[in-house]
């Protein structure tokens, strides 16, 4: 059982065991693994104050030393990844090996990437003869991160503002707040200073807000939902604060005539299903040639099938969703897609087999749909695979775009050459070309309503940078 009832606050642990707990529930068993304590805005005052004084210095810090703060911080992460990938599946259900290898993994990618930008970064640039631009820190960041993948959604916020010498107050998901608090642990021993990094665990009612709204805060990076982003955009704006946010998507994968079907649609469940399709970018949409619409079908469902789901020790590919809001929300929407007559290949509401207890939902596939159905419009963030077929590339193109997310895409062909053709006509912050898999320098972010503002690599760098230009006088 995990008692993380403290906060950390201008480089000390903060108690506030005194204050209302939020159970954190673990969604194999759905039995309490821990608590934490909720916070207030007078938390967050103080996390800012402190985040507001450690920018006077940490802001002028040198290039060499924050690469030193940098490889501390990687060092420290090696030593702690086996604790954070037991929190992964206490608190989110990750099967553990996917909770280590990937969930995990990719946080440690995110520091080493941000180590090699940071050598060779230009934080000032002539432009023309006279004017030099710098790119300067931008002040105290709020952070608001969500449950579904939280190592690397804090991590990806974390390591380049350290890398640019800006400060930081954190809220983390209450949902699934262990790994944060270990990454508090992390950045603590690596030798962090204090005020620079801030933690303030509670809701995103209160705690969410308060980062959102302050006046002192430069800055606000959320990951979450659309609507969630929305409330948060509206609350900064009271300041005029930079808003950088990573929202929902309902991603298309274009498979085009030239692609191997039965690759494609092999490749687009097992990628949705990875972290029980909790996941914003996720190839959701299946696109492919109305003639082969019914060889799609087939094989998908006999690939989903074929999904394993079970407790996150158990050596299955899928473990639980996150919770029981989140398991009733899919359920519910998964309802929807059978009562607007959308054919039911594989899944469904019923509990998988054997699995009483847990937040469990099969891997579902639905064929037979229109664009105006609910289940093709709307971000289902569960293991839902939605097939649409096309008659033409540009009917595929138009289908591929009809919707309000622009997040990420995939596309599949012959060739890359192919590929990237349609690529260029897809509004999508990404797309991912035959099968291609992350790449820790690629921007990650979207178009429409999928957000504002890139993570990853060193494009990250710039959102955490104020631009300021120094003119000089002409000379006689």
């Amino acid at each position: 059982m995990r008692n993380y009832s403290q906060f950390y606050i201008d480089g000390s642990w903060v108690d506030a065991s005194d204050r209302p707990r939020i159970e954190v529930i673990n969604p194999a068993t759905e039995e309490v693994a821990g608590w934490i304590s909720r916070g207030t805005a007078a938390d967050v005052d103080d996390a800012v104050a402190a985040a507001r004084a450690a920018f006077q210095t940490f802001s002028r810090t040198t290039r060499e030393d924050r690469l030193d703060l940098l490889r501390s911080v990687l060092g420290t992460y090696v030593k702690r990844r086996q604790d954070l990938t037991d929190a992964l599946v206490e608190e989110l259900g990750a099967p553990a090996e996917f909770a280590f290898d990937v969930q995990t993994g990719i946080g440690a990618l995110h520091i080493m990437t941000a180590i090699e930008n940071l050598k060779t970064y230009a934080f000032e640039r002539p432009k023309g003869p006279r004017t030099v631009v710098r790119y300067e820190p931008i002040g105290v960041i709020g952070m608001i991160t969500p449950w579904n993948w939280p190592v690397n959604q804090i991590m990806c916020k974390i390591v380049p503002a350290l890398a640019t010498g800006n400060t930081m107050v954190h809220k983390p998901s209450e949902v699934t707040p262990f790994t944060a608090h270990i990454i508090t642990e992390i950045l603590e021993e690596a030798g962090v200073p204090k005020g620079v990094y801030n933690l303030i665990h509670g809701s995103g009612l209160e705690v969410g807000a308060a980062i959102s709204s302050h006046p002192d805060v430069a800055m606000v990076s959320f990951t979450g939902s659309t609507g969630a982003g929305i409330d948060v955009a509206k609350r900064a704006a009271d300041s005029v604060k930079r808003v950088h946010q990573e929202l929902g998507g309902k991603s298309p994968n274009v498979v085009l005539p030239s692609a191997d079907l039965g690759k494609a649609v092999t490749e687009t469940i097992y990628r949705l299903m990875v972290n029980s399709g909790q996941t914003c970018h996720a190839p959701t949409r299946l696109l492919v040639p109305a003639d082969r619409l019914t060889e799609t079908k087939a094989i998908a469902a006999e690939v989903a099938a074929a999904i394993t789901v079970g407790h996150p020790r158990s050596g299955a590919y899928m473990g639980p969703l996150v919770s029981d809001v989140q398991r009733q929300r899919v359920l519910a929407l998964i309802q929807k897609g059978i009562d607007e007559g959308a054919t039911l290949l594989a899944g469904g509401v019923a509990a998988p087999a054997g699995l009483d207890k847990g937040f469990y939902v099969q891997p579902t596939v639905f064929a037979d749909t229109t664009r105006d159905m609910t289940i093709v419009k709307e971000e289902i963030f569960g293991p839902v695979l939605v097939i649409q077929s096309y008659e033409t590339v540009d009917d595929a193109v138009s289908i591929a775009n009809d919707t309000i997310y622009g997040l990420a895409a995939y596309v599949q062909a012959g060739t890359d050459d192919e590929a990237a053709a349609v690529a260029a006509r897809i509004d999508a912050g990404m797309v991912y070309l035959n099968g291609a898999g992350e790449d820790g320098e690629a921007p990650f972010g979207g178009y429409k309503m999928s957000g504002n503002g890139r993570e990853w690599g060193e494009i990250a760098f710039g959102d955490f940078l104020e631009i300021k230009a120094v003119i000089h006088k002409q000379a006689a």
